[in-house]
This record gives C-alpha cells, structure tokens and sequence, in this order.
C-alpha cells in the first residue's frame, strides 16, 4: 500500500495503526508536498518524516517539489479559507501524483496520513481521494483514526517520538491567513538577500533538528526545550541624502516610532554619529571593523555577508546599546552630513524558540 505522507506528526500515528488494520501489506510511504512554503519548512518537515520512517523500518520515497506548478494550479483561489476549493485542489494534486506512483509501483492501494490531520476535513478527502484513485486503477483506503481518542493517542505519540510539530498547515495562503487572524507578523516569510539565520526562524529549527538527528546517530542523549524571548524582524529600511539612498546596514533591534523622520547628525565621537531624531545612532564602517576584528572594505559586502545574529548583538553593546536598547543603529560608510531621511520599518514582539541541550 502506497501511503502518501504530509508530517510525521500525522504519519507516525497513522503508519502504526495501518501496520495493525493491514498487516499483510507492505506499506511504502510516499512524501510528495509541493505546496509547502517556504523551501525550509518542506526540508525540515521532510527531515523529520524521514527520522520517523526509519524508526518504523518503512520505505520512503520523496517526490518532486515542483511548487511553482502547485501555485499555477491554486492561482485564483488564494483567498479560499481553510478546507475550502484551494485545499480540494491542493488535494486533487497530491492524490493524482500517489496513484500515478502507485499504479508505477505496482501498488493496488493508497492512502494518506491526511485523513487523521484535525484540520483537515475526512469526507472532502475521502470523496478526493476515491475519484482520483479510481482515475487511475488504483483503490483508495479511506479509515478514520481520529475517533475514538485517536486524535488523543496521535498526539502522547508526538510528543513521546520528540516529532517536530508545525504549527501550521503548509501552504503561502494558509499561514498568511492563520498569522493575520491570530494577529501575528508572519515571521516564517522573512529572508534575508545573505541567507543568514534569524532567530526564531525556520532555518534555524531545521539546523536544530539536522543536529538532533545527528545525536541520534552517535547515541548522543538530548533534550528539545522552549524559550521565550524577545524576537525582532526588519521589513524595511533605508538612510538617504539629498534624494541619493545610502549603502547601509541596520543592526537588530533598532526601532522607530514613526518609521520615518528627517534631521542630521549633531556631532560625531570615536566613529559614532549621533543623531538629532529618534535617538539614532550612525556607526563608521571603519569603527565596525575595529569592534568586531573584521576587514571589510564597504558597506555593501557586510550587508550580503553580515555578521551573525548574536555578534551583532554584541556590536550594539559595545558602543554602549544594551540588551533592553531599542535605538537604531545604523551602520555606514562615513558618517552622512547635512539633512538626511531616514526609514525604519520593524517590529518587536514576543516569541517562542526551541533549543537542543545535550546530556
């Protein structure tokens, strides 16, 4: 039986109960989710899927992450809510390309693990699913193990496997509906042009996971533990001088009130500028380097090859900024003089961080 996979958190459940219900059949597991956003969610979930299948000594095979298609295929549905026409499709999509592996694979059935997903609606996936399979001469299982304390049982086995848990269901237009309705900035779209790792983001839970995975390799003992703490993103920001913008690089944690002021730099110390508005602060190049050991040569090169989180954190408190400072700091080339525009669009709020502790 083919089993098509969306996270181990639903499939190591359902893997184990189809082991009891069809004992005579060789399960192969089949992870095929274009329509995860962003690219790092869909490795990280897959990473975890793949730890879960080894445990249970089950195939797996990853299909194509051709996610440019799955948006073609949802186009003019982007504002459908959850378990609505966009999900059919989404449905429609990933229950052809099973049976189509399926029927390649010499499978007579297939399933999936969405069926015991709580946001997911049964009926619309089992309709999906039976005229999908059936297109393709492939016989659809359709079983129900959220009833009678499934839902309960899948999740002591969640959290007893150490599963990485997501938080929400997958696709671009699904998170950005959930963020908006629990009024929260959708931090899991945030990238920055040099690749770095932000914290609390996904990247960086996939580094966690990847290094969890790697203790358990070694028979390394470990525990996952949640952090609270004060997370911070920048949207947008700029430094301009007679209309000419600026090479600039905004640390973390510099915020403005009003995103956009104007004035000019009172005086200058030790490579520090400070300025007459929003209590910022312009930082030379040259003062930079000589704080962090560093050699570059522009502004430029730091902003697609930065520091990382934490060592410009340590940037900030060494000229004085503190782990409760919310000024800007801005670094530059040379200390900008006459009138100057300035426009920082950001936002603080609080978060929760997994860490790995190692026994």
């Amino acid at each position: 039986m083919l089993v098509h996979i969306c996270c181990s958190v639903d499939s190591h459940f359902f893997l184990q109960r189809l082991r009891e219900d069809f004992p005579d059949e060789k399960l192969v597991g089949f992870f095929y989710d274009p329509n995860i956003h962003p690219y790092s969610e869909y490795r990280l979930r897959l990473l975890d899927v793949q730890r879960s299948c080894n445990r249970l000594g089950v195939e797996l095979i990853e299909g194509e992450y051709d996610y440019e298609s799955w948006l073609k295929a949802v186009e003019g549905y982007e504002n459908e809510p959850e378990k609505g026409a966009r999900c059919e499709i989404c449905f429609d999509r990933r229950f052809e390309v099973s049976a189509k592996m399926a029927r390649r694979l010499g499978q007579k059935r297939m399933t999936s693990t969405l069926l015991v997903s709580p946001k997911k609606s049964q009926e619309q996936l089992k309709r999906r699913g039976e005229r999908l399979a059936e297109d393709f001469g492939v016989e659809f299982v359709y079983v129900d193990y959220r009833s009678g304390g499934g839902t309960q049982k899948q999740q002591e086995i969640s959290k007893k496997e150490r599963l990485y848990r997501q938080d929400y269901c997958g696709c671009l237009y699904g998170l950005v509906q959930q963020r908006d309705q629990q009024k929260k900035i959708a931090d899991e779209l945030f990238s920055p042009l040099c690749g770095s790792t932000l914290p609390g983001s996904i990247e960086e839970r996939l580094e966690l996971y990847e290094k969890r995975y790697e203790l358990e390799e070694r028979g390394i003992s470990y525990r996952i533990v949640r952090q609270k703490f004060l997370n911070y993103r920048l949207k947008f920001g700029w430094v301009r001088c007679k209309k000419t913008t600026l090479p600039s690089y905004i640390l973390p944690y510099s915020a403005m009130k009003r995103r956009y002021t104007k004035g000019k730099v009172e005086f200058e110390s030790e490579g520090i500028g400070w300025f007459n508005r929003e209590e910022i602060r312009f930082l030379t190049l040259a003062r930079f380097n000589e704080i962090c050991g560093r050699s570059y040569r522009s502004v430029k090169e730091l902003v697609y090859s930065p520091l990382s989180y934490d060592e410009s954190l340590k940037v900030r408190e060494c000229i004085g900024s503190g782990l409760w400072d919310l000024s800007p700091v801005i670094v530059v080339d040379e200390i900008p003089q006459g009138n100057l525009e300035v426009f920082i669009e950001s936002e603080n709020y609080n978060d929760v961080r997994e860490k790995l502790v190692v026994l």
